[in-house]
This record gives C-alpha cells, sequence and structure tokens, in this order.
C-alpha cells in the first residue's frame, strides 16, 4: 500500500481546505510543523499564540477524527519535513498549494505535489487571466466581474438595488452613543493555550486574555456575532474611528480568514442570507462582501501577479521608524496614541486607523516602505505575507507609484477630525498647519504637497491638492514648521 504524507502548513487550517479534503485517514499522515525561526524575533506575542494555538488545537481534531497526525517541532518548517521524511519515507509527499512564494519554493526544493487550492474564491491564474491586456487594474473592476460570476447580491445580471456599490452610504462619523458596538465574544485561556504561551518565546505585545479565537469552532462564534449583532451597522460606520471602541461594527473575521479557521465562500453566504432574510440593510452587505470577494481576492491575485511589488519605492522615502512606532517613545498625537494602544493590546485595528493613520503617518514623514513592511508584518494579528505586501505597497503607502492606486492615500488632520472623535481631546489643532499647537497631518499633509508636486501634477486626482499648495499665503511658514515636527517625530519628543 502507497503511503501518502500530506504537510498542512499553518494558513490552512481546515479539513476542506485542496489535499486534506480528499485525504484518507485510514493511509495518510498528516505533517504539520511549529517553526522556531518564523515565531523569533519581533512578532506580537499574540500573533504567535494565535498562529500556534490553532495549529495545536486543528492537530488535536485531526487525531480525535482518526487522522495519523505527525507533529513536530523544528528549526524551520523544511527542517520539520525533512525529518518526517527521513523517519516515515512516504512514497508519495503532497500539500495544498501554500500562501506565499517561500513556501512554494520549498515544495519544489522537496518535490511535494502541490494541489490546487481553493481556499480563494478566485484562484490566482484565474486572476491572471483577467488582468491580461489591461493597462489598469482597477478593484472596481475586477469586484464587479468576480461578484457576476460568484453571484452574490446578483437580480439575473444586475446588482440587487441597480448600483454596484454603495460606499457612498458607508461614510458616516462615530455615533455620540458608543455603546451600540458590542465586542466580539471572548475566549477563556485553557490548558492548550497556556501551555503554548511558556513554549513561545517572548515577544512584543499585552499577553493574549481570550480575544482572538484559536479554534474553527471559537471562530464560527465570532461570526455568528457579528452577523446578529454588528453587521447593520457595518456599513454606515466602516469608516469610522473611535477612542471608545477598538472594533466598532467591524467583523474581526480576518485573521480567521488567513488562517482558514473560516473560508471565504460561508462567511459571504451567511451575510447574503442574513441580508435576503430581512434582517439587514442592502449598504452593509454589499459593503462587508465587496471587501472579501473585492478587495481581499484582488490584492491576493495581485500579489502573485506582482512578485517584484515588495521593492517598490517610487517616492524615494528612506526615513527609520520613528520611535513612537517601536515603542521607544510615546506621541501626544491623540488618534495615533489611540491606535499604537490597540496595537499593542490586541494586535489589531480596522483597515482606516491602518490606511489613514498609522500609513498616511509613514508617508507623510517618509518612512522608507520595506521598514513599514517589515513593522506592521510583525504587529498586525492578521499579518501573512500576501496581504501585507500589496496592501502596504500598493493601497497604503502608494510606493508603487500608482500601479495599484490610482492616488496616494495622504491627508491633513480635518479627515481624522470627520471622521473620528479624537480631536476634541488631542492638543493640536486640525485646522492648523503653522504654529505649536499645529496637527502634525496637516502640517505634514503640505510637506508631503511640497515634496513631490512635481510627480502629483499630472494626476488627475490630485491636481486639485496641488494648486490649493501654491494658493497658500505661509507656506514658507508651513515648511518650516514640517522640518521642526520631522526632527520631533524623530528625536521621540511629539
Amino acid at each position: 500500500m502507497n503511503v501518502t504524507s500530506i504537510v498542512v502548513f499553518g494558513d490552512q487550517l481546515n479539513r476542506s481546505i485542496g489535499a486534506l479534503d480528499s485525504a484518507d485517514r485510514e493511509r495518510d499522515t498528516v505533517v504539520m510543523v511549529e517553526s522556531a525561526n518564523l515565531l523569533a524575533g519581533g512578532r506580537h506575542q499574540q500573533r504567535n499564540h494565535l498562529v500556534v494555538t490553532a495549529m495545536r488545537r486543528f492537530a488535536g481534531e485531526l487525531t480525535t477524527a482518526g487522522f495519523q497526525v505527525d507533529y513536530r517541532s523544528a528549526d524551520s518548517i523544511e527542517a520539520g519535513i525533512r525529518a518526517h521524511i527521513d523517519e516515515h519515507n512516504p512514497d508519495d509527499l503532497r500539500a495544498t498549494e501554500p500562501n506565499s512564494r517561500a513556501a512554494r519554493r520549498l515544495c519544489l526544493r522537496l518535490d511535494i505535489t502541490q494541489v490546487r487550492s481553493n481556499q480563494f474564491l478566485c484562484h490566482h491564474d484565474e486572476f491572471t487571466r483577467w488582468a491580461d491586456g489591461r493597462n489598469q487594474l482597477k478593484m472596481e473592476t475586477f469586484y464587479r466581474w468576480t461578484r457576476s460570476n460568484l453571484g452574490y447580491l446578483m437580480d439575473g445580471d444586475q446588482p440587487l438595488g441597480g448600483t454596484w456599490n454603495l460606499d457612498a452610504e458607508n461614510r458616516e462619523p462615530p455615533p455620540d452613543d458608543p455603546s451600540i458596538f458590542t465586542a466580539p465574544p471572548a475566549s477563556d485561556l485553557d490548558d492548550v493555550d497556556q501551555q503554548v504561551l511558556t513554549d513561545l518565546p517572548a515577544g512584543p505585545g499585552a499577553t493574549p486574555v481570550g480575544v482572538w479565537a484559536t479554534s474553527r469552532r471559537a471562530a464560527l462564534s465570532r461570526l455568528r456575532h457579528f452577523i446578529d449583532n454588528e453587521l447593520v451597522r457595518f456599513g454606515p460606520y466602516e469608516d469610522a474611528m473611535t477612542k471608545h471602541s477598538w472594533h466598532l461594527a467591524h467583523s474581526v473575521l480576518s485573521p480567521y480568514l488567513n488562517l482558514g479557521l473560516l473560508m471565504p465562500g460561508e462567511v459571504c453566504d451567511r451575510v447574503e442570507a442574513a441580508y435576503r432574510e430581512g434582517d439587514i440593510p442592502l449598504n452593509s452587505a454589499e459593503g462587508f462582501i465587496r471587501q472579501v470577494i473585492g478587495w481581499r481576492e484582488y490584492v491576493w491575485g495581485l500579489y502573485w501577479l506582482w512578485p517584484d511589488h515588495a521593492d517598490s519605492n517610487e517616492l524615494d522615502h528612506h526615513r527609520p521608524l520613528p520611535p513612537m512606532f517601536t515603542g521607544e517613545a510615546a506621541t501626544d498625537m491623540a488618534c495615533m496614541a489611540d491606535t499604537f494602544q490597540s496595537l499593542h493590546d490586541r494586535a489589531w485595528v480596522h483597515h482606516i486607523p491602518r490606511l489613514m493613520l498609522l500609513s498616511n503617518f509613514a508617508n507623510l514623514y517618509g518612512i522608507e516602505p520595506k521598514a513599514v513592511l517589515r513593522w506592521m508584518s510583525d504587529t498586525y494579528i492578521d499579518a501573512a505575507e500576501w496581504v501585507m505586501v500589496p496592501n502596504v505597497m500598493g493601497m497604503a503607502l502608494w510606493a508603487d507609484g500608482g500601479r495599484m492606486a490610482t492616488k496616494p492615500y495622504v491627508s491633513g488632520g480635518a479627515y481624522i477630525n470627520r471622521m473620528s472623535d479624537y480631536c476634541s481631546d488631542c492638543r493640536f489643532n486640525p485646522k492648523k498647519r503653522t504654529g505649536e499647537d499645529a496637527c502634525p497631518f496637516t502640517t505634514l499633509y503640505w510637506d508631503f504637497m511640497h515634496r513631490h508636486q512635481e510627480r502629483l501634477k499630472s494626476n488627475h486626482r490630485m491636481q486639485r491638492a496641488v494648486a490649493n499648495l501654491n494658493r497658500l499665503s505661509d507656506v514658507d511658514e508651513t515648511l518650516a514648521r514640517a522640518e521642526d515636527v520631522i526632527q520631533a517625530v524623530g528625536e521621540g519628543r511629539l
């Protein structure tokens, strides 16, 4: 009888994914490896805890279901697989297509057969065919194409309600009463959690307290909570920020999708069902499904399409991470201080603090893109190379010069003031660009526009901002203030 070993990587933790879906529990052996190299360094300890605990629980579930599981720790995944080969000498070694280039190169080195992955709704070779011959790969165009193919929220070949994208209805500032948002359920830490915490190396961030689900059953509980309690409010408040709620109406499901504990199809199916049953409005259902089948699948496709994306630095930014990012100094900016605190406590903030606070500031200040990429990859609970590279280099920092996004997502303090409640308690004034109490975002926004005006003046979405720069009566004073702000940030004094 042929002996088959199936390698399961730590972000493929689902019985229905690829090679594992057709596994024979009587004959096949499942191989899983904890890599000491991946767990070392500066990664947030809650991320390491989530990944390792979820892997161990999944291995236990497979064993209970009757599978033979070879679960081992090694310096690297490759070392662990080679040790399995030496000990078991399988006739066939296979794995679901991994979610990173490095892991796929590993499969080639070890002659591991790669089974086509179904972990995403649009396989990257389908995305490549869609992209072929297009001058610009707009997410909105891809979203409409894939939504038509998948059939979500469709009435024949037209979108329900007659409009593809309801984002214009989803830009409310935070409500006066933030208690309307209910936190996702938490899990009590059990013996598995405690053993993982004992085994893991020390890392930055707060110790886990049960915020993150580490099993499929717990992840499904979080999904039910979101649909039953928060999805109705997700649409209007998806772009809002508030110091009174770390989660607002967001699903907080991205870590589970990225590890395979949840599958994108089942999540979208349940959201559409809730809409069709009349429980939630169309703008909330469409806004959420667009994030999954539009943005998430789009980013996945771009990762495989552009292998050189991580090397982008079209704006020629080279400053190192300032002390507020590394935790060596605090900041007086209320919005940034709250965001860093949330990252310390939970390794998570939603997409607007990521884009319009952290990334916006990194761009205005001029941090080297790869430094931002490394920092965010170490910090976020849902970090994966496939999602971080396009998001950071393309959307967040415009480091690719517009290859992905049509304009840099930069703003001054006015946007933050409009979409959050941070500015009322901050010592900086979002309306001012000069003076000691000028908002650093506002000052550095005009400095950014001044530095890059030659590049941006031909961008149709930035022409008005460049024109407004040239109408300022206090450009010299603003640029002088920007120099002071940049020095203070670099020295950890702001």
